[in-house]
């Protein structure tokens, strides 16, 4: 997902679709990736003016290209880079939608604790073997693109960039996450409970490890079924009224219980022993799954009022 907004350097992004041709050369893109040949065929103009199309859609990151070695020549094919756009427009009290924003790879865990079924692999790779837990500390670890275990845990760390004058109003935290089965099972439910500097923010029962019936859209080719393929792209909430997954409450927990004062916060993704759905988890990071994203993490902030003095 491209989350834009009505900064400047969305402009790419707005110019790429306003354009027939290019919405029409990502609605032939959805169906499956082509090269330039066959979208100026398809769209009836010449391969040169296609060229100038795709060029405007991947600076948008709309699409990504590659260079493939195919019927005894090279083309250039194009994928879809993203699924979906949310746009957040200027309100009324627009200080309130300030954020500081953290990107984390899958790989940049500080903590774990994992049981089989558990892996690893980055793009290019696995790293090391299946259900060995102590790939978790491979040195090649932080190139993970996806992440793999029956249960335990994973924790990250993000700095807190919060300035005495902000004050914290919400914290977002988005992700591609889903079960983990041996190889992958549409129906296997999982308790998957989430923490925030210790605090468990609440569970979240993901119904699936997906990947029966079709591929991830940006899973690795070298990835073959019946490994899972993708996951379902979450986004978790906490604000001053309780803490949300996809705008649905799952908890009471607010910002005032996290201990945001620390100089840096904890995040904990945890399949535990207790939940009644012992399913795993799957993580995925850019380069698998279906949204070629990372861990998202956003604190929206106001301005505290300066008391003025004599």
């Amino acid at each position: 997902m491209i989350k834009a907004n009505t900064e400047l350097r969305w402009l790419p992004l707005y110019e790429a679709l306003a354009s027939e041709v290019r919405l029409r050369l990502l609605e032939l893109l959805s169906e499956k990736p082509m090269n330039i040949k066959e979208l100026a065929q398809r769209i009836e103009l010449s391969s040169a003016i296609v060229t100038m199309h795709i060029r405007k859609l991947e600076k948008a990151e709309l699409i990504e290209t590659k260079m493939v070695r195919r019927d005894g020549g090279t083309h250039k094919i194009c994928t879809l880079a993203a699924q979906s756009i949310e746009i957040t427009l200027p309100q009324a009290g627009t200080e309130n939608k300030r954020f500081h924003e953290q990107i984390i790879p899958v790989g940049h865990y500080t903590s774990f604790e994992v049981h089989p079924t558990c892996g690893l692999a980055t793009q290019e790779k696995m790293i090391g073997q299946f259900d060995d837990p102590r790939y978790f500390l491979d040195s090649e670890r932080v190139n993970a693109a996806i992440l793999w275990f029956g249960k335990g845990y994973v924790e990250y760390k993000t700095p807190n960039y919060l300035l005495p004058s902000q004050q914290a109003e919400e914290l977002e935290i988005s992700f591609e996450i889903a079960s983990e089965a041996p190889g992958s099972n549409d129906h296997w439910p999982s308790d998957i409970r989430f923490y925030i500097n210790n605090v468990r923010l609440g569970q979240w029962t993901s119904p699936g490890d997906f990947g029966s019936h079709s591929r991830g859209r940006f899973t690795p080719d070298w990835w073959a079924p019946p490994l899972n393929q993708y996951g379902l792209w979450k986004v978790l909430r906490v604000n001053h009224s309780g803490t949300f997954m996809d705008g649905q409450q799952i908890s009471n927990t607010t910002l005032d219980d996290l201990q945001l004062n620390n100089q840096f916060w904890t995040l904990r993704f945890a399949v535990e022993d207790d939940a009644v759905h012992v399913g795993g988890l799957t993580l995925y990071g850019s380069g698998f799954g279906n949204y070629n994203q990372d861990i998202q993490v956003r604190m929206y902030y106001s301005q505290r009022r300066q008391v003025e003095h004599d």
